[in-house]
């Protein structure tokens, strides 16, 4: 008995002899809490590439497809575009944002009507490059240089449609959106009226009254003003043309050798504010020495001269006299001179003088 409890102490002792002391204690788990801020995509233009373009339409006047560089106010027509580059910043990265879109609606900010596409810039800046200067592009008062992993640039055009999807009065912007949801508008947002109404409104009638053969007559004035829809801002440039004159019924009529009264036997003179086509027009051939001017002949714009300026329709597309162009409201005041011939007779009532109106 006596030898089998030795034994056991003999045992329990070299067990307890090869167990190690651990210096260190078994540690416990922490976590780590923390959200990754989920970035609204932001977007930036560049002003310098902004552009206005005429449709491509030849008129004779402006060149198709050319700049607008006359256009003063926010108004544009079927088949014009508006353009600029932007630049879109997504710090959860470019992949995660949907390429931006050219949006319409009556109110700013998110969410309109989306117009068109933009369209991925084949050559993109290079990644450290500065894109403050041109996009103005700052986060957080922080400049921002071109990162191809966070940003890609673009270039947006809206072209204006037909009146019946696109009339009156919009805001237009280019929006990005991300993958969750987020989005952001340009900075700079237009207001633009599209497809306004053109009209002239003409009050007067051209009256010579009862005129004695081989004798200079004067018409009452007419005036001649910008009608067009309230609040579009169009400034028309004003011209003039005109046909020959007949008598409109079966008569014995002779002006002075055939039953017609010639164009050239009428001339005009206009006045706008400080701007009249007496001193305007001297550019013209033609012009006599009370200062008014002959009408060209013509039933289309394309055949007319600039009523203040006397420039033609199709020579003078760079020239803008100032007092030939009329803000909405505004009027040119205008009277014709009639030099009928002697041995004339009959009543030359059937012809036409045309004003025409041309949004710069």
């Amino acid at each position: 008995m006596r030898g089998k409890i030795i034994a056991t102490l003999m045992t329990l002792l070299l067990v307890i002899g090869l167990t190690p002391v651990l210096a260190v204690d078994v540690g416990t788990g922490v976590g780590i809490g923390f959200g990754t801020e989920a970035f609204a995509p932001k977007l930036y233009m560049n002003a310098s590439t902004r552009i206005v373009t005429d449709d491509n339409v030849p008129t004779g006047r402006n060149t198709p497809g050319g700049t607008l560089v006359q256009r003063t106010n926010n108004y544009a027509f079927e088949g014009e575009k508006v353009s600029w580059n932007v630049l879109v910043f997504d710090r959860n990265g470019i992949e995660t944002t949907n390429g931006p879109v050219v949006t319409l609606g009556t109110t700013q900010g998110t969410g309109n009507t989306v117009e068109a596409l933009c369209l991925r810039d084949a050559v993109q800046p290079a990644d450290g490059s500065n894109v403050n200067s041109g996009f103005n592009a700052r986060d957080l008062n922080t400049n921002l240089s071109f990162d191809s992993t966070t940003m890609r640039t673009y270039t947006c055009q809206l072209t204006v449609e037909s009146p019946a999807s696109m009339s009156g009065e919009f805001w237009v912007a280019a929006e990005v959106s991300d993958t969750s949801g987020l989005s952001n508008t340009v900075t700079h947002n237009e207001f633009w009226f599209f497809n306004p109404v053109i009209a002239l409104d003409i009050n007067g009638a051209l009256d010579f009254g009862v005129v004695r053969p081989g004798t200079v007559s004067y018409s009452s004035t007419l005036s001649i003003g910008n009608d067009a829809s309230q609040g579009s801002g169009v400034l028309l440039e004003m011209f003039i043309s005109g046909t020959d004159f007949h008598d409109p019924v079966s008569s014995a009529a002779k002006c002075p050798t055939t039953n017609e009264l010639a164009l050239t036997n009428f001339r005009y003179l206009a006045t706008n504010g400080g701007y009249n086509s007496a001193t305007a027009n001297t550019a013209t051939s033609g012009v006599d020495t009370e200062g008014y001017s002959p009408i060209p002949r013509g039933t289309r714009i394309t055949e007319s001269q600039e009523v203040i300026g006397g420039e033609g329709y199709s020579t003078g597309a760079s020239l803008r006299d100032l007092g030939n162009v009329l803000a909405p409201g505004a009027e040119q005041s205008v009277t014709l001179k009639l030099n009928l011939p002697n041995s004339c007779v009959g009543d030359f009532t059937d012809g036409q003088i045309y004003f025409w109106g041309l949004a710069v």
